[in-house]
């Protein structure tokens, strides 16, 4: 009887159970209500731009982000636009100058060949501008070679990205109000270099003879030479004061005092590598020898080893 009653009891208290299950499963969730805010934060942000602008003051600009740096003098003569990044950035490129100027672009001047200085030259001669450059970037963008320091073929660039205007030691334009001169500089970051300055606004782009906090890039297979780079950093030294605004290829806008800076470093790497190359160490004896170890904190695009090969070359090294 005992047991009858235990298990009676046990029945009723697992059927209650069910019951309170099933009624608790048969109730819906209360929708969760979301506020504005987290609404709000499943719309998708605008993009961030790659290409953004500096001011500079006196209607110039500098462009800053992927590639080379673009100098941008604004005037009632239009737009002359130094350097001009890569391809893919062309259309966003027109359409920040546009909001800067309601004036054309009227000419771009490259400061060399390579392709994140003058991918865009195509899209740049489609809104009407002309291109100007010095004779070897024509002529290196018509060449197909072997770049030595990255193991790669390099192919010669279509026509339509070449420029149409070129010289070959230096040009003066005048144009919004200013006196602007392209000074080549010959075997420097390459052998078809230009730094420009613009001499009223006491503004100098150096482009790639100059990476601002950074090891440099000497492309010896372009003409490059170290000593060469060495040299285009003195000329634009000796352009500027203490109030001149120097733009370099890469990097963050930069001084006189920095420049000076950097003609030091240069000429130490240079330096260094010359005194072990003529005691008769081997390529190789001078990386495991670390001369730059001073400058580890220098390194990001090129490492020490890299510019150690360029000084060794500039130097006749093979």
């Amino acid at each position: 009887m005992k047991q009858l009653l235990l298990a009676s009891t046990l029945l009723l208290a697992a059927c209650s159970g069910a019951e309170t299950a099933s009624k608790t499963a048969e109730v819906p969730a209360e929708p969760k209500v979301q506020t504005a805010q987290q609404q709000e934060a499943k719309v998708e942000a605008p993009a961030k731009p790659n290409i953004t602008s500096q001011d500079l003051g006196g209607g110039f600009f500098v462009l800053l982000g992927p590639g080379g740096n673009i100098g941008v003098s604004t005037g009632a003569d239009g737009v002359y636009m130094i350097d001009d990044k890569f391809a893919r950035f062309g259309e966003e490129i027109i359409d920040v100058v546009a909001g800067l100027t309601d004036k054309p672009i009227t000419y771009v001047l490259n400061t060399h060949h390579h392709g994140d200085h003058t991918g865009a030259n195509a899209e740049m001669k489609a809104v009407g501008a002309v291109v100007v450059a010095h004779d070897n970037v024509r002529s290196r963008m018509g060449m197909s070679y072997m770049n030595q320091a990255f193991g790669r073929q390099q192919d010669a660039r279509d026509a339509k990205l070449w420029p149409t205007l070129t010289f070959s030691d230096e040009m003066t334009l005048w144009f919004n109000g200013d006196e602007v001169r392209a000074i080549h500089v010959p075997a420097g970051h390459t052998d078809g270099d230009s730094i420009v300055h613009f001499v009223g606004a006491n503004i100098v782009h150096l482009g790639d003879n100059y990476f601002r906090g950074m090891l440099p890039f000497v492309d010896v297979d372009s003409g490059g030479t170290l000593q060469g780079m060495i040299n285009a950093q003195q000329i634009a030294y000796d352009l500027s004061d203490v109030n001149t605004q120097i733009i370099p290829g890469h990097g963050p806008m930069s001084t006189k005092a920095e420049l000076g800076d950097s003609i030091k470093n240069l000429q130490a790497i240079h330096d260094r590598v010359k005194a072990r190359k003529d005691a008769g160490e081997s390529l190789q004896a001078i990386i495991a020898a670390d001369p730059l170890s001073d400058m580890t904190a220098l390194e990001g695009f090129m490492k020490k080893s890299d510019v150690i090969k360029a000084a060794w070359r500039s130097l006749g090294g093979e």
